[in-house]
């Protein structure tokens, strides 16, 4: 059997594995289930039993469990719960951690381009971590959950927009350009899913949900691939087609099919969560260089130091821009989910160590940062609340039953 074969089974193994974890460790303490599949990948990988290693397949499947977590983050953003005042806010905080980023990553790594990473990489929010772990506290849909999704939607939107502008290598003026005709086609295409739809339209959707056919399914990844051809076309990240495609979709399925929505979001999660997702994750693992963080040294002291910083840098404008009917624990509840990276961060150090601006223990040390955070700051956030007294009212728990 080949290696990518072989690496795909023990990657398959894992995504069933890791829920069995996280349910019998979960009856303790709630650990997300994201940090199971990502130490079970470290396991397997190349660093400690060897079992699997990287290869064009396995990365191609990575790179589209990334594209779908990204899809399905911004398939959640609700237009009606993260527009007004809180947007704003989220908007300020995100652009305030920017600068302290860049100016800290620039300190810190002692060189511009270096720095970028760096800072960028600290601006992030791992949305698409976060939701699952709201969503299964039955947080998700009050008002708590609504700021949350609005900060931290800016925070995986803006480290896309900053990746495009600081990242790719052209001119500033160049990339601004593109991403302006990016965002052109995409307000057509927003424009276009607010116009009603055919009456033929919701009669295939609803006629062929349940056959062979899968209409909806089928239309969502046509969708997503025409937004992802559009970022590719214009020499923009993958991740910024894959983000606008998520919000597109939601609105052509609420016009077209709102009783079929809820429906339609589970065969795709199903395909996301099921399989794309998990794969991201466990590679992420795989190819993560712990001989590089383990070595000692400078390498291992910026850990911490990272985990610090996605709390001063990320969680620091968000404690000061929260809006202003939070109470504390509901502030300190914004910072730390806030502050949650990973997926983001694993992609900005990606580029920066095949650009060769970045070392593999700097790109080390960033991701088991965020990976500390995806362990520890949503756990702290819901110890914090429920300590605070704070229990999700009725209304909550029937808005989350009816939409999950």
């Amino acid at each position: 059997m080949s290696h990518s074969g072989s690496t795909l089974i023990l990657i398959m193994a894992i995504a069933v594995l890791a829920p069995l974890l996280a349910y019998a460790v979960g009856r303790r303490i709630p650990v997300p289930l994201v940090i199971f599949e990502i130490l079970l990948g470290i396991l397997i990988g190349p660093d400690v039993l060897g079992w699997a290693h990287p290869s064009e397949l396995i990365d191609g499947l990575s790179q589209l469990g990334l594209t779908m977590l990204i899809f399905l983050a911004g398939y959640e953003i609700e237009f009606g719960k993260v527009r007004g005042d809180t947007l704003k806010r989220a908007v300020w905080a995100w652009v305030a951690a920017l600068a302290l980023g860049l100016g800290t990553g620039i300190l810190l790594g002692g060189g511009y381009a270096k720095g970028v990473f760096i800072g960028v990489a600290l601006t992030s929010t791992a949305l698409g971590t976060v939701l699952p772990v709201l969503r299964d506290a039955g947080q998700l849909h009050g008002r708590f959950g609504s700021v949350v999704m609005a900060f931290g939607a800016v925070g995986e939107f803006g480290p896309i927009i900053a990746m495009a502008l600081l990242l790719s290598g052209r001119a500033a003026a160049e990339s601004t350009a593109l991403l302006a005709v990016f965002a052109a086609l995409t307000a057509a295409a927003v424009f276009w899913a607010l116009r009603p739809r055919p009456p033929w339209f919701s009669r295939v959707i609803a006629k062929t949900l349940h056959s062979s056919g899968q209409f909806a399914v089928r239309f969502v990844f046509l969708l997503l691939a025409l937004m992802l051809g559009a970022s590719t076309a214009l020499g923009l990240d993958v991740l910024l087609g894959a983000f606008a495609a998520g919000l597109v979709t939601r609105l052509v399925l609420t016009g077209a099919a709102p009783d079929s929505g809820p429906e339609i979001l589970a065969k795709i999660e199903a395909v996301g969560f099921g399989f794309l997702v998990p794969v991201f994750f466990v590679v992420t693992g795989i190819e993560f260089d712990l001989d590089s963080l383990l070595s000692g040294g400078r390498t291992l002291l910026l850990l911490p130091v990272f985990l610090l910083l996605f709390l001063v840098v990320r969680g620091g404008p968000i404690w000061f821009l929260a809006p202003r009917d939070l109470d504390r624990a509901d502030r300190g509840g914004l910072v730390l989910y806030g502050s949650t990276a990973l997926p983001l961060v694993v992609a900005i150090t990606t580029i920066g160590v095949d650009d060769h601006e970045l070392s593999a223990g700097d790109a080390a040390a960033l991701v088991g940062a965020g990976m500390v955070s995806v362990l520890v700051f949503p756990l702290l956030a819901l110890k914090l609340r429920a300590r605070a007294g704070e229990e999700v009212s009725p209304s909550e728990e029937v808005s989350g039953s009816e939409t999950w």
